[in-house]
């Protein structure tokens, strides 16, 4: 686990940077207990070494092509010891560098990508690295084969056509009825990359960019066990990106207090991610 500090390409409002140690509070609060709905104990797995706390990586919070250098090392050197990545953002920006490492690493790689939005704009005000961006800058390099979105509520023609340039396979929120996960038949390497606002913000307010009509977070996780809970697959890798604290609401929001709602649903969803990272218990 590591969580990078960087939010230096938001638009509209800042604040995910301040985002990884919250989720961490809430992930190990003493509210819940250690064991995921798979029945994997991820305390257990933290006293076995197989579950790693890197803590956050020092990075200039600055506007720049210094923070994708710094993200894409701190993600190289985890992946050429042989480890794998839950990364804790951060921005949506963080995920282009991630996978810039990861892509070298895992040839034929699928990305699952939940979120309101595509982030797939060829720029964003000018700005190539906008967190509305990586997903072009990661299919235009060729880091993946496939990439699926689940969630997309905002789909407007500069993104349809960008969707259709990189054939993107979309389940937006209005076609989520007939939605059939097991359809994906995913295959080889999988990346997962979840940006809270895929929920609807009656669940996660906590964030920057609210977009009403988005999942519960049962349907989220139920999602996430269905696409990646297969021990026949190979998933190798997640971000949990754009929480944002300056919004978040819940007695002890602040950074001495209990964790906020939406840092609460976000240690939860990282339980069950790293869970199905780390296989049957």
């Amino acid at each position: 686990m590591i969580g990078l500090p960087w939010d230096a390409h938001s638009t509209h409002l800042r604040g995910p940077a301040q985002a990884p140690p919250l989720i961490r509070r809430a992930f190990h609060s003493d509210a819940g207990n250690s064991t995921t709905e798979r029945k994997v104990d991820l305390a257990a797995a933290a006293d076995q070494g197989r579950l790693i706390d890197a803590g956050d990586l020092e990075i200039d919070n600055r506007k720049g092509p210094h923070g994708v250098e710094a993200i894409e090392g701190a993600i190289q050197k985890i992946l050429d010891q042989g480890q794998r990545a839950f990364v804790l953002g951060g921005d949506h920006t963080v995920s282009y560098p991630i996978l810039r490492a990861y892509g070298s690493h895992f040839p034929g790689l699928t990305i699952v990508h939940f979120d309101a939005h595509c982030d797939l704009y060829p720029d964003f005000e000018g700005d190539l690295l906008s967190h509305a961006c990586p997903f072009a800058r990661i299919m235009e390099e060729g880091l993946a084969t496939r990439l699926i979105q689940i969630g997309i509520r905002t789909l407007n023609r500069i993104q349809q056509q960008q969707v259709d340039r990189f054939g993107v396979e979309l389940v937006e929120m209005s076609d989520l009825k007939s939605f059939d996960p097991t359809a994906l038949n995913l295959q080889g390497p999988v990346y997962l990359s979840f940006d809270l606002d895929a929920l609807d913000p009656a669940f996660a307010p906590g964030i920057s960019h609210r977009e009403p009509g988005g999942l519960s977070s049962r349907q989220a996780i139920d999602y996430l066990h269905e696409l990646l809970g297969r021990p026949e697959l190979d998933f190798v890798g997640a971000d949990l990106v754009e929480y944002n604290p300056t919004q978040d609401v819940g007695a002890g929001a602040g950074p001495d207090g209990e964790p906020g709602v939406t840092a609460t649903v976000a240690g939860k969803l990282m339980k069950e991610i790293v869970g199905l990272m780390l296989g049957t218990p």
